[in-house]
């Protein structure tokens, strides 16, 4: 009887605890070679006169781009781009809009406890939305501009949207984007009321199997 009630006293515990940990799915751009594709993100292209390889952006080759005075590439992250033609020059006769979006899922996690930092930068201005929330803007591809949340993270699926706007111009006017996430934490979801009333439900019912096996 006493190990059942030990054994119920360290399942509530646990139940009743919440352990942090990192959120699973933000992950940096340019995560694998120059030249390959970006599978953690997807893009989406509105320009007139832009040819775009796929859905899927491209990582930048070291040594052929990013160009001066761009932020250079590193072991962290890399510039991603829409096309594996780095010479290409975009949006010649009107504005570009690039729409590069990462998805990271929290089932199981309580998301009002979710938060996250980081850092990004774009040619030319930049936009981010956390589930279609604005929560950074940044214009310049020269320097960093830090960016967070600690709300409006949903239960499930939440999307991260990087909405570059690329300014026209007829020659030597790439586009791409660039970020790295510095932290993340959430924590465990809690048990809804009911669980531990079926848990405690449970633990009586073993100790009253318990007591009859005693008293025969």
């Amino acid at each position: 009887m006493k190990r059942i009630l030990r054994a119920g006293a360290i399942a509530l515990a646990t139940f009743g605890s919440a352990h942090a940990a990192s959120i699973t799915g933000l992950k940096n751009t340019g995560l694998g070679d120059g030249g390959s594709g970006d599978t953690n993100y997807t893009l989406t292209a509105a320009s007139s006169d832009t040819y775009i390889d796929s859905t899927v952006p491209v990582i930048s080759h070291d040594g052929q781009w990013p160009i001066n005075p761009w932020l250079a590439n590193s072991d962290v992250s890399k510039w991603i781009t829409p096309t594996s033609h780095q010479d290409q020059t975009f949006d010649a006769w009107g504005t570009g809009t690039y729409t590069y979006s990462l998805t990271f899922d929290l089932t199981g996690y309580n998301a009002t406890t979710a938060a996250f930092t980081g850092r990004f930068a774009a040619d030319n201005v930049v936009t981010v939305k956390l589930n279609d929330v604005v929560i950074g803007t940044a214009n310049g591809f020269t320097d960093w501009t830090a960016f967070s949340a600690n709300s409006g993270f949903v239960s499930g699926a939440n999307s991260l949207d990087f909405i570059v706007t690329n300014w026209a111009q007829s020659s030597g006017n790439p586009t791409g984007l660039r970020v790295e996430f510095a932290s993340s934490s959430i924590m465990a979801a809690v048990p809804e009321p009911e669980t531990y009333a079926m848990l405690l439900a449970g633990l009586g019912l073993m100790g009253f199997v318990a007591r009859r096996r005693q008293q025969k």
